[in-house]
């Protein structure tokens, strides 16, 4: 998932940037399986804005041949397993509250995409995205704040200075509920953690990005988009066993 266009050269940074998102998505979701270790909420907020930082790091990246062009093959490949992950998304959460994070991801990747290659058409498709967040945003995982936050990564990483802020008002934004900011002020551990993590996320992900060496990085490539149903229909499994 989040793989780059044919023709992009491998990015050591943009890499672990992925396996980072995967991991924490995956340690967040264990406690559907385990509901003791509710706790795992925490870490597994560094997934959503690592996903859309890479999709940001994506569409800002030139091409072998020059030039950014769009990615079609990476927005089709998003908006079928969108598709194909809905129903095990359903298996694992019982009482969904929204539908899985990849149909946000996909009016994302529209919008940030009329911001990085802003061409007529590519400026009406990221319109059309913003209006489509905006009415679904009762049924999108983060909101239409969550849609916004890969076009907050393009503008910082597009511009200097204090850009970074906006990812970061936009990634508590998209995780916003109330109790935890009433919880915060009475000194919750538990809230003051998620607040906390939600505000340095961007933050770390910008600095893992703009790092000038991290070595030897395994590729993140194709069969990532497998591994998000994938991991659902396995932590089903182990659940049933479980139980």
């Amino acid at each position: 998932m989040l793989t780059p266009s044919a023709g992009q050269t491998r990015d050591a940074a943009l890499d672990l940037i992925k396996w980072l998102a995967f991991a924490s998505m995956l340690i967040d979701h264990l406690r559907h399986v385990w509901p003791s270790l509710y706790w795992l909420y925490i870490p597994g907020r560094l997934a959503f804005p690592f996903f859309c930082l890479a999709i940001a790091a994506n569409l800002m990246r030139p091409s072998a041949g020059g030039g950014k062009p769009f990615p079609l093959r990476y927005l089709g490949l998003l908006a079928l397993f969108a598709l194909l992950s809905e129903w095990p998304y359903r298996l694992l959460v019982v009482t969904p509250h929204s539908l899985n994070v990849l149909p946000t991801l996909v009016l994302g990747l529209l919008i940030a995409g009329g911001v990085a290659q802003p061409t007529v058409q590519r400026r009406w498709l990221a319109v059309a995205a913003l209006l489509v967040a905006l009415l679904a945003h009762p049924w999108l995982m983060f909101g239409f704040a969550g849609a916004l936050l890969p076009v907050a990564f393009v503008y910082a990483l597009q511009r200097a200075g204090p850009n970074w802020v906006w990812p970061v008002l936009l990634c508590l934004a998209a995780n916003y509920w109330p109790p935890f900011y009433i919880d915060a002020t009475r000194g919750d551990p538990f809230a003051v953690s998620f607040i906390l993590i939600c505000s340095v996320a961007p933050l770390l992900g910008l600095g893992l990005l703009r790092q000038p060496s991290l070595g030897q990085v395994p590729a993140v490539r194709r069969w990532a988009y497998l591994f998000y149903p994938g991991h659902f229909l396995l932590l089903v499994g182990a659940r049933a066993l479980l139980t």
